[in-house]
């Protein structure tokens, strides 16, 4: 099949599945730091499992593609992306309590399932209220804020795997590490979690939930677009220390400028491209070597335009 015929066959597949789909649709209009260039076909599913298997009939079909949460942690470049782009609807992800577990869909908002563990008295997800993306997001890089990491709660994962069978791994299986995990590397799809919670009081956990929040109202730059941490940690420090201490606080490339409020954000001041923040990123890690010695190495997945690249 040429190109085309991939995409067409591809798009015909969702449309007999019940999605929704965008051709030619800018990838900023679905990116927490709003830039990136167009993408040639953009999927909607109705729910997780049917991005697994959209996924993998492009996989089958040799069709570069991706499955697309929030858009929170990922750059795209001002080239787009040349293939299919699949996601599930935004708030089409479902949330259910039992006991001291809640388990989820993939596409559920992370913030969704802050507060069903609220309405449960369930203690353990407050360190991630704020924290934007989905919750196959979370599970793929082991979402962590404020001394609390996925990896202490989740029970297990259910996934969808290349061969087309479901599995559901347990929490040692699923190789959680510093902003990373098994899916990282293995093709397998997530469609949802369980999470391992306590019993708790409601008021306690509102009011940490209240604490957390205001903090990041405080100390983060929110109301300008952002992937969140734009580095890791490097070992023994802070990526936002070192970038302060090599004076790169406020530090611009084009519209792109590392936050004066915290120094492991990057903003988007009002059009910047990809680019711009590409070269900020090198700016910053080659200005942070030379100064400190350490590297800083980003948190945010930089999508190529095009497999292979």
């Amino acid at each position: 099949m040429t190109y085309r015929e991939k995409l067409d066959f591809i798009a015909a597949s969702a449309a007999e599945a019940g999605c929704r789909i965008l051709k030619d649709e800018p990838l900023a209009s679905h990116t927490s730091v709003r830039t990136g260039g167009n993408c040639d076909l953009m999927i909607f599913t109705p729910d997780s499992e049917t991005a697994a298997k959209l996924y993998f009939k492009c996989k089958a079909i040799e069709l570069y593609t991706m499955v697309l949460g929030n858009g929170s942690n990922v750059l795209f470049t001002d080239d787009g992306f040349r293939g299919a782009i699949i996601a599930a609807e935004y708030g089409s992800g479902e949330v259910a309590c039992d006991g001291e577990t809640l388990t989820a869909s993939a596409s559920a908002q992370l913030s969704a399932v802050c507060k069903a563990a609220l309405e449960n008295s369930l203690t353990g997800l407050e360190f991630a209220y704020g924290i934007p993306g989905t919750v196959g997001g979370a599970v793929y890089m082991n979402a962590g804020a404020y001394g609390g990491e996925i990896k202490e709660i989740v029970e297990s994962v259910r996934a969808i795997l290349p061969s087309g069978k479901s599995k559901d791994f347990t929490a040692k299986e699923l190789m959680l590490g510093y902003r990373t995990s098994r899916f990282a590397d293995s093709g397998e799809i997530i469609t949802g979690a369980t999470f391992r919670l306590k019993k708790g009081n409601r008021e306690e956990i509102k009011a940490k939930m209240d604490e957390l929040i205001n903090r990041r109202r405080e100390r983060q730059p929110l109301e300008y677009p952002s992937f969140g941490s734009a580095f890791k940690r490097p070992a023994g420090t802070y990526a936002g220390l070192v970038i302060e201490q090599s004076g790169l606080k406020g530090a611009r490339v084009g519209q792109a400028q590392i936050s004066p409020k915290h120094a492991n954000f990057i903003i988007n001041l009002g059009g910047a491209t990809s680019s711009d923040i590409i070269g900020l990123i090198e700016h910053a890690q080659k200005t942070v070597e030379e100064k400190t010695g350490y590297f800083l190495e980003p948190e945010v997945r930089l999508i190529p335009s095009e497999a292979d690249k």
